[in-house]
Formats: C-alpha cells, sequence, structure tokens
C-alpha cells in the first residue's frame, strides 16, 4: 500500500492506496497531528509516501519524523512546469502551491475536458484548466468560515453565528451565511465562464465547504472527497 498526505492550513488528510484503488481516507488536526502516529500504527504494511505540504516546514518535519521511526522517506512534492497531463502556465511555475498543483492533476486525471478546479477550504481556490490541460491560472479568496470570523472579528454587533441562506434573509445569522455564501458563489461561478466555452465544461468542488456550496452553485459542477489525494494518486507511478 501506498500513503498518500495533504497537509492543509488546518488538517492532515490521507489516503491509502494501491493499484486496484482507495482502501481508505481519513484525516486528523493539526493541532492534535501527534494523533497521526495512532493512524499509522493501524495501517499496515506501508511500501512508499508521497505528499503535499502547505502547512509549513514544522508540520512536515513531524510528519517526516513519523515516517522515519516506521523506515519510511517521506516524499514531499513540489509544483512543476509540466506534467501529468496538466502544463503550468504560472509565471513562476514553482511559485504554485504543491496543493493547488496536485488538484490540477487529479482534475486533468478524472475528467478530459475543460475544468474550473475549486478547493473550498481556509481559502477557497478557483483554479483554470483549459481542455488541452493547460492551468491557465486562477483566483485565491478568503474561505467561507474565514469570511464570517472576519465580520464577528471587525465589525461590531455581527457575530459568528450559525445561521443558513436564505433568498432574502431576516435574521442577522442568516444575512451573515447568505452574503458569504453570495461572495463565494459569485466569486466561482464568475471564473467558471473562463471555461464555459469548453465542451463538457465542469467545476470540480472540493473541500470542507464543498457542501454548502455545491447546492447553491448555477454552473455544472461534480463535488470530489479529495482532489489533492486523487493527483498524488495519479503521480505515483512517475515520481
Amino acid at each position: 500500500m501506498d500513503l498518500l498526505l495533504d497537509a492543509g492550513n488546518t488538517r492532515l488528510k490521507w489516503g491509502l492506496h494501491d493499484d486496484a484503488g482507495w482502501h481508505a481516507q481519513g484525516a486528523v488536526l493539526l493541532t492534535a497531528l501527534d494523533g497521526f502516529a495512532d493512524v499509522l500504527a493501524g495501517l499496515g504494511p506501508i511500501r512508499r509516501m508521497l505528499g503535499a505540504n502547505v502547512a509549513g516546514p514544522a508540520v512536515g518535519g513531524r510528519i517526516t519524523a513519523f515516517m522515519a521511526a516506521r523506515g519510511l522517506a517521506a516524499e514531499w512534492i513540489k509544483s512543476h512546469p509540466e506534467g501529468f497531463g496538466v502544463r503550468n502556465s504560472y509565471l513562476d511555475p514553482a511559485r504554485l502551491g504543491a496543493d493547488r498543483w496536485a488538484a490540477l492533476v487529479g482534475a486533468r486525471a478524472l475528467h478530459a475536458g475543460a475544468a474550473l478546479v475549486v478547493t473550498s477550504g481556509t481559502a477557497t481556490t478557483a483554479d483554470v484548466l483549459d481542455a488541452h490541460g493547460v492551468f491557465q491560472g486562477g483566483a485565491i479568496l478568503p474561505g467561507l468560515d474565514l469570511m464570517r470570523m472576519s465580520l464577528a472579528r471587525d465589525t461590531a454587533q455581527l457575530p459568528f453565528a450559525d445561521g443558513r441562506f436564505e433568498q432574502t434573509p431576516r435574521r442577522t445569522a442568516d444575512a451573515i451565511v447568505t452574503g458569504c455564501l453570495h461572495a463565494q458563489l459569485g466569486a466561482i461561478e464568475r471564473m467558471f465562464r473562463l471555461v464555459a466555452a469548453g465542451e463538457g465544461a465542469l467545476c470540480l468542488l472540493n473541500g470542507g465547504a464543498a457542501a454548502s456550496l455545491a447546492p447553491h452553485l448555477e454552473c455544472p459542477h461534480r463535488v470530489v472527497d479529495n482532489l489533492v489525494l486523487e493527483g498524488l494518486a495519479r503521480m505515483l507511478n512517475d515520481l
């Protein structure tokens, strides 16, 4: 089995994969990262670890130590100008986050046409992948929860409260949730216009807020559990 890791801003997502597909997936909070050692102990034999790390060197170092304790080398990917069916048009390809690069590779493996690749976590990224597999560029904005937290932190009388989406909100909590959702949806739908002309164009949506966004999204879309892990699985045999 191969262990694939996505070390993000708040969570470490993991997946156990072999040539037949996924055998298990899960996640641990970075604030409880020591618990990942217990997860590892229950996974059985692992032949290789491949991961994307945007959580920083301290997190990467701890995970590398966990792997070393099992006699495994931690392999961390970096973005490249081209590979795995994707061409990276970033002005400096190496500056593209490893997680975004892996998500683009995963998107290309799952969908052969033009796609808007959206990850909705702490930040929301919306990356344009054309029908030829060229990453044209993308947008980054605060994620859904970060938008809500910023209102609670920086605006008087607007608490961080549970609300729900309403067409015409009549409670403050609903107004906050509805406004933040509209901001996310509007950004995604505007970016989707850049790929909509392509035959079979699709928005591939993943991340913690995907379930909140998907029911209201007015463009063709598909929710994928974790595009970063899908991309890492695609890379396994070629790295």
